[in-house]
């Protein structure tokens, strides 16, 4: 009697999902293939989400959550696209991870900043240094603009890899994500303790909320938003063809009188 032959099972990647692991970059085991809002309650002050919350949508709020990690988090595991628009760009450590996935020819970049914030003592010396590291690629993926009518840049958001939007009110800087210090904030979890009240002296943190959601729709309508964002800041930035000035002699063409003319006055004096 012939033996059953057991079907050959395709080895397991030696792959583990690390959700402790705040800044990814590098570790190309981490993505957002496998995201759940649930990977950034550790970030709350609480541990632990609500038994009600959203499954696709949940708002985080500066100086009682940890935005700076969770947009840490999130940045730093795209692998595929990342399309982004900030008005306030001035976070060293977001643009490490911002250049690195620009860097990264896997990854398709569009990003869009506020011409007139771009002017700033901060992000006008960040911007240098990024062009200083590679102007061709960071002019590739990097405009600098203003909305169609000519307004401030005032979008504040991302897609990653078409799974995981973010959006709000936070710049990129210290007290607008409410940056705290090293040592201030621990990583939390339901076994852990919560967040700090205060990031201890000095701390500051504006007020704003950072949204993260995952729903298709709104995914889909806010990267279609952000790439025309994109386009619009491109074309203003793209050098204009000359225009002829009122000032100048019309060609010389212009200025003389054809056969037909001739032969018309001709005629009548005859």
């Amino acid at each position: 009697m012939a033996t059953k032959r057991s079907k050959a099972t395709a080895p397991k990647p030696a792959y583990a999902k690390n959700t402790q692991l705040v800044n990814a970059t590098g570790d190309q085991t981490q993505s957002l293939q496998d995201f759940y809002l649930a990977d950034l309650e550790q970030f709350t002050r609480e541990g632990v989400y609500s038994n009600t919350a959203s499954k696709d949508f949940h708002l985080f709020y500066v100086g009682r959550d940890n935005v700076h990690e969770i947009l840490k988090y999130v940045l730093s595991r795209t692998s595929v696209s990342l399309y982004l628009n900030m008005f306030g760009y001035d976070d060293d450590e977001l643009n490490d991870i911002i250049m690195e996935k620009i860097n990264d020819p896997a990854v398709t970049v569009m990003i869009t900043l506020d011409q007139s914030q771009a002017g700033g003592v901060h992000e006008k010396a960040l911007l240098e240094q990024d062009r200083n590291g590679d102007l061709a690629n960071f002019n590739s993926h990097v405009v600098v603009g203003q909305s169609a009518t000519h307004q401030i840049s005032h979008t504040k958001g991302f897609v990653s890899d078409g799974k995981v939007g973010g959006e709000g009110s936070v710049n990129w800087s210290a007290s607008g994500e409410g940056e705290f210090p090293d040592g201030a904030w621990q990583v939390t979890g339901v076994n852990t303790p919560p967040g700090p009240v205060v990031g201890g002296p000095g701390y500051k943190a504006q007020n704003n909320t950072q949204s993260i959601f995952t729903d298709p729709d709104t995914i889909n309508r806010f990267q279609t938003e952000l790439v025309a964002e994109h386009v619009i800041a491109q074309r203003q930035a793209a050098p204009q063809a000359p225009t002829q000035t009122a000032g100048k002699k019309a060609p010389a063409s212009a200025g003389k009188k054809t056969d037909a003319v001739k032969t018309g006055k001709a005629a009548k004096r005859k």
